[in-house]
């Protein structure tokens, strides 16, 4: 998957997908633009871009919270712009960020 431009909402919080990719990549220690096929699964394949990112700007709740497999990793995004990116063989975590 090609990573997203960094698409802004109007109070200027980005998207949790990008978040999401973001951290992945910073796990990785690689570019955001190599979180692609053929090296990782299209994240599309597991979560539904456009409906995450719509979920959460229409429900800010801090006690929304949804969490998914993707590419090794155990990912957590919560309503107070957290997103949590734990590598399943490690147990290490990443934490990305798309509301201030």
């Amino acid at each position: 998957m090609t990573a997203p431009s960094a698409p802004s909402a109007a109070d200027g919080a980005e998207y949790p997908i990008r978040a999401i990719i973001e951290a992945v990549a910073e796990h990785e220690g690689v570019d955001v633009t190599a979180i692609e096929p053929p090296a990782y699964e299209p994240l599309y394949a597991v979560v539904d871009p456009e409906a995450l990112d719509a979920l959460f700007r229409s429900d800010p709740s801090t006690e929304l919270s949804l969490s998914f497999e993707y590419a090794g990793y155990d990912i957590t995004v919560s309503g107070n712009g957290r997103v949590d990116v734990t590598d399943q063989s490690t147990g290490e975590t990443t934490v990305g960020r798309f509301r201030e």
